[in-house]
């Protein structure tokens, strides 16, 4: 299952300059960048453990400087979400209060909309009751608004254009593993002539990759073609074959490890069924990228941790050869 939220999370922490500077434009231009923007994880932490009821998502707190001097904190609130959410904007509001009155200190709060419904663009919260009224407005962003400027994003420098990019097309691509591969190694193939640095574009594959998920089968095809590529500009930045062994092989293995876990203890053998379910993964892939047979799934799952140890450092040292030539 595809998942939005954490890769948001983990690339605003590096990128949060680039995310404002093509998202909100206006704000961005009004911060005083020289001063590093400071991410106010524990005291938003502190902000959630308080609410009462209901699902609450906000994913940043951060304060910045602005080119005026002054300190100012900002409420990123990020809804990744597929369908709408009709407490959202009240739910806005109740962060908003809530960070203004616990810290006293004045706050603006954003949203990013990543929905499919191109109808639902909550902008303001209002509440009126015998002369009593409380109006908050707060400035959004729906991706899908992004769709009309696809080549504006798949042309610009800013890493965040890539996030967008990933994001809508993992929407567009439900269903559709092929398209999405194409799509994957579409976004990620520009990085490389943009002159991006490895840091860089490792930091987005993570993110590509974490959106766009794909089958296994399809999956390896993707590996391939990304592999074959990196050598053709002789730029190793973001294949891994221990990664993705881990995450082909790590569901066999804990299914493994929770049956041997009934005999030797079930966090003992958790933990050993997960050494030897990416053992077995990095083993097959190896096998693959070298154009051998690959040995059935079952059966090296039987074989002890250092057997399909020795087995793998073997094929290592094959591809390490090969790769050299």
């Amino acid at each position: 299952m595809t998942e939005y939220d954490s890769p948001w999370k983990e690339i605003l922490d590096k990128y949060f300059d680039q995310f404002l500077q093509l998202c909100f434009p206006e704000l961005y231009q009004a911060i005083d960048w020289r001063t590093p923007p400071k991410m106010l994880d524990k005291e938003l932490q502190q902000i959630a453990q308080e609410s009462e009821t209901g699902q609450r998502i906000v994913d940043k707190l951060v304060e910045v400087r602005l080119l005026s001097g002054q300190l100012e904190w900002l409420l990123v609130h990020l809804e990744i979400q597929s369908q709408p959410s009709e407490a959202f904007a009240r739910r806005m509001f109740v962060y908003f209060y809530r960070i203004t009155d616990k810290f006293n200190k004045p706050v603006v709060s954003l949203a990013v909309l990543g929905d499919t419904n191109p109808d639902w663009n909550p902008q303001q919260y209002e509440q009126s009751l015998f002369g009593c009224r409380v109006r908050f407005e707060f400035p959004t962003v729906k991706l899908l608004q992004f769709e009309n400027r696809l080549d504006e994003l798949e042309r610009s420098e800013n890493p965040f254009a890539t996030v967008i990019l990933a994001h809508l097309m993992t929407l567009k691509t439900v269903g559709n593993p092929v398209d999405r591969s194409q799509w994957k190694l579409r976004l990620l193939k520009p990085l490389y002539r943009k002159g991006m640095s490895r840091e860089t574009i490792r930091d987005l594959f993570r993110v590509i990759d974490w959106m766009m998920d794909l089958p296994t089968d399809i999956a390896l095809q993707f590996e391939n073609e990304l592999l074959l590529f990196e050598r053709e500009k002789q730029m190793p930045y973001v294949t891994s074959i221990e990664r993705h062994g881990m995450e082909r092989g790590i569901q066999r293995g804990i299914e493994q490890g929770i049956e041997q876990g009934i005999e030797q203890g079930i966090e003992q053998g958790i933990e050993r069924g997960i050494e030897r379910g990416e053992l077995v993964g990095q083993i097959r892939l190896y096998q693959q990228l070298l154009g051998q047979q690959e040995q059935p799934r079952d059966q090296l799952i039987k074989e002890e941790v250092d057997v399909l140890q020795t087995q793998r450092d073997h094929l290592r040292q094959q591809f390490k050869s090969v790769d050299r030539k």
